[in-house]
Order: C-alpha cells, then sequence, then structure tokens
C-alpha cells in the first residue's frame, strides 16, 4: 500500500474544526500530549510499517 497524500478526507474543514475544537482550553503540554495519542492510535489503524515509514519522510519534508 503506498501513502496517499492526496485530499481524501470528507468535510476537511468539518474535520480540522472537530481537531480545534480538542484542543480548546488545553495547555501547550496538554496539546502535545493529545497530538501524541492521537498520532499513535491512527498509526496503530495505518499499522503498514512501509506506510508509516513513508509518513514519515514526507512529515520531514
Amino acid at each position: 500500500m503506498d501513502l496517499n497524500l492526496e485530499p481524501n478526507i470528507a468535510d476537511p474543514d468539518g474535520f480540522y474544526d472537530e481537531l480545534l475544537a480538542v484542543h480548546q482550553g488545553l495547555s501547550k503540554e496538554e496539546s502535545d500530549a493529545l497530538n501524541a495519542r492521537l498520532i499513535l492510535i491512527l498509526a496503530n489503524h495505518v499499522g503498514d510499517r512501509d506506510v508509516l515509514r513513508a509518513a514519515l519522510k514526507a512529515a520531514q519534508r
């Protein structure tokens, strides 16, 4: 499975609003921890190490 970097989220603006909402009222440390948990949950869902490795490389750019 290749990493999909094309737009692929239904209602991306709605998702962004939800993402901002879960961070509302959090300290920087709490927000960072939430982001880390979200990344690990989504990485677990993807599961494929090659895809995850490609995502890490894409995020570095």
